[in-house]
């Protein structure tokens, strides 16, 4: 689904992204790249986690987790209480194993989006900071 999606300057120059990354061994000097497991956006106005990825391969080891608590955290930070997430359908029980409640549904729009979608929610609680 996410083949050739391209996060371009633009997107990062406006929004809050995060990335989870697995150094090249020794660090990554000249030639050398860091390979990119994850990510996150989220977006402040409206709260929103705009975009949340985990590559294939990383799945399973708690990298996904790991993205929601540190979202989590950089919305406590920046005054958030709650964040929506309106979810690729096969995602959202992951979603709602770490905390999302359902809060209804977003309607299919064609040609964009072909499929009706689950709306969640974090709650962001004070002091939660991990």
């Amino acid at each position: 689904m996410v083949e050739g999606y391209r996060v371009g300057p633009d997107y990062i120059a406006a929004h809050r992204v995060f990335v989870a990354v697995e150094e090249a061994a020794g660090g990554a000097g000249p030639g050398e790249q860091e390979r990119v497991w994850g990510f996150y956006s989220l977006m402040v106005e409206p709260a929103e986690l705009d975009l949340m990825f985990v590559a294939d391969q990383a799945q399973g080891y708690g990298i996904g987790r790991r993205l929601v608590a540190h979202m989590r955290d950089e919305a406590r930070r920046v005054g958030l209480d709650r964040v929506r997430v309106v979810a690729h359908p096969p995602a959202e029980g992951f979603y709602r194993s770490v905390g999302a409640r359902p809060v209804g549904t977003v309607r299919a729009n064609p040609p964009a989006v072909m499929w009706d979608r689950p709306e969640l929610v974090f709650l962001v609680e004070p002091g939660e900071e991990r």
